[in-house]
């Protein structure tokens, strides 16, 4: 499972690659990256019962006064990445999340 972001994707429309004109551009071409890699390595590993995927734990507050920002508490982003890192083996593989649910690459 890869920590990912909105922000490495096309399809996020508050943080995506589109929507920020450029801003923190090293920032989401990393995380582009990121998910390239989880989606490759997925298929190079499907059949093995080895799942791969990204999850975005959204805004965090990770730092003092990001709550002003919008952020949510660690607490709230923290479950999405435990639910992926604790799929059954039967769970999705290849797949980018946000909160248990399925976001545009």
């Amino acid at each position: 499972m890869n920590v990912s972001s909105g922000a490495g994707s096309h399809g996020d429309q508050s943080f995506g690659l589109t929507v920020r004109g450029g801003a923190a551009a090293s920032y989401g071409i990393s995380k582009a990256a990121l998910n390239a890699m989880t989606s490759t390595l997925a298929a190079e590993l499907r059949g093995t019962g080895v799942l791969v995927n990204a999850v975005c734990p959204g805004l965090t507050a990770t730092y003092p006064g990001a709550e002003a920002m919008g952020a949510r508490p660690v607490e709230v982003s923290a479950q999405g990445i435990v639910w992926a890192a604790t799929l059954s083996d039967d769970g999705p593989t290849g797949g980018f999340f946000r909160d248990r649910e399925p976001l545009e690459w």
